[in-house]
């Protein structure tokens, strides 16, 4: 046995002899005589190692070069494009190969394009050899070489249509067929290169789960037109990772259609009995009650939004803040919900309550109130349960990268809601003495109470707690009352 050979037995790579001595000849070339047949073919054997993958999961950018098995899902259309100081155009081709591991887009260059709009066929096996680096829609590979795999079977479904449950990180050219969950307004932000970009998102869900859908610029304003309920296509959409959760990424070269499909969407939920602090969990259940939607200002002058609900299913109730858009939600007492990605946190009297921010979905599933499109019980001035029971803590979030890599910000709307001062109708004159009772929605310095008709910031060293009913008795200085007496 000879060198080569003996380097080869112990070699775990898919690679025949043949094509392993080619290399090692190469490899002799390459250093000039430096190395032998047997040192080359370690090199060599330590190459393959390093860029052979176990699955497309394994695939980063960053690798030199990596090796994989994968099955084509679709063919993209051959792009030209003029090259710095060439007179010949360039040609690509991006094709969407998987395995049971993930996806990954691969970009065929030149060559190599005109051979895949050609030849490859969706449902195909390839052996690829490529470059992976960081694209447009996540990891993508430029493809060095590639062969057919005949004799490989990738058990990856081929499919125009994709269900949420099959839906992966790099998986772009997605069609998805889905139920409207909720709806998001346009949010605009600047880009570093100074223009203005729009965002919005779509909650969508089908038989296999739920997924939030990001809407890009000219796609933006499509999040207007849908109501919850409808049933709509995306088209070439691409998925991406956010906080730990894909995404459904829709730029300009996509769309969302509304089409006549029945989509069966069916929440699971988490009892309420079993809801713990610090979850982000989905519950269920039907409105007891609904109390009248508030507005107060943030510290840093922009104004927000809040209205508490209270949630009942078959192991308990809790109460449930909505924060921003979703407390204009028409939703009142016998309406049941699905309300999907709630923080559960510590509320009044060590009871547990739910904050419905940006992120959270909100369904109505059915409607008992006999309220649709009328007056809500929650504008009735009479409702026993108005007031706010406490405002989130500091969790403001972005709205994502746009497909340029700019962020947009979009601040969660619990974020400093603690601001909420000057929301009396008739504001105390300084110098006043002044009494005042409320529930406590921000305990610190400013101590801020809420009396359901308005609110009061209070100067103390008092220890009070979120949810607490307190009397706060004082002078008001600046439109703040300096307690002498909280209790």
């Amino acid at each position: 046995m000879s060198d080569i050979e003996g380097v080869y037995e112990d070699l775990e790579a898919d690679v025949s002899l043949e094509e392993f001595r080619e290399a090692v000849e190469a490899k002799v070339e390459q250093m000039g005589g430096l190395a032998d047949e047997e040192t080359a073919a370690m090199l060599v054997a330590h190459e393959i190692g390093e860029s052979e993958v176990g699955g497309i999961a394994d695939i980063e950018p960053g690798m030199e070069e990596a090796k994989f098995v994968a099955k084509v899902l679709s063919i993209g259309d051959v792009r030209t494009f003029e090259r710095d100081g060439e007179d010949e155009d360039g040609r690509v081709v991006n094709v969407e190969v998987a395995d049971e591991t993930g996806s990954v887009r691969a970009a065929f260059w030149d060559e190599h394009a005109e051979a895949a709009t050609e030849e490859l066929e969706e449902g195909q096996v390839l052996r690829i050899k490529g470059r992976p680096k960081e694209g447009f829609s996540g990891v993508e590979v430029s493809v060095d070489d590639v062969e057919p795999d005949p004799d490989t079977e990738i058990d990856v479904q081929v499919s125009d249509t994709h269900t949420v449950e099959a839906l992966s990180l790099g998986l772009s050219n997605v069609n998805l067929v889905g139920l409207v969950l909720d709806t998001d307004s346009v949010r605009t932000f600047d880009r570093d290169d100074g223009s203005e970009g729009k965002v919005s998102n779509l909650v969508l869900g089908d038989e296999t789960g739920r997924i939030r859908v990001t809407l890009w610029d000219e796609q933006a304003d499509l999040a207007t037109e849908f109501d919850p309920g409808e049933t709509v296509e995306v088209i070439d959409g691409y998925v991406k990772e956010r906080d730990g959760n894909l995404e459904l990424h829709v730029g300009n070269r996509g769309a969302v259609e509304e089409v006549d499909e029945e989509v069966e969407y069916v929440p699971e939920s988490t009892p309420i009995e079993d809801l713990e602090i610090g979850q982000t969990v989905d519950i269920a259940g039907v409105v007891r009650s609904a109390d009248p939607k508030r507005t107060f200002d943030r510290d840093d002058g922009s104004e927000g939004q809040v209205r508490n609900i209270r949630v009942q299913d078959a192991t308990g109730d809790i109460r449930v803040a909505l924060w921003g858009d979703k407390a204009d939600i028409d939703v009142g007492p016998g309406d049941e919900v699905a309300l999907g990605d709630v923080e559960i946190q510590d509320g009044w009297q060590d009871d547990l309550e739910a904050s419905a921010g940006w992120q959270s979905t909100i369904t109505v599933l059915e409607s008992d109130s006999g309220n649709a499109g009328g007056e809500s019980a929650a504008d009735d001035p009479s409702n026993e349960n108005a007031g706010l029971s406490a405002f989130a803590g500091d969790d403001g979030s972005e709205a994502g990268e746009d497909e340029t890599g700019a962020s947009a910000a979009s601040s969660d709307e619990s974020d400093d809601a603690g601001g909420a001062e000057g929301a009396e109708a008739d504001e105390p004159t300084d110098g006043e003495e002044l009494e005042f009772t409320g529930v406590v929605v921000q305990a610190g310095d400013p101590v801020v109470l809420d009396d359901g008709e308005s609110t009061m910031s209070v100067a103390t060293d008092a220890d009070v707690g979120l949810g607490e009913e307190v009397t706060a008795r004082g002078i008001v200085r600046d439109g703040r009352l300096e307690a002498n007496d909280v209790f």
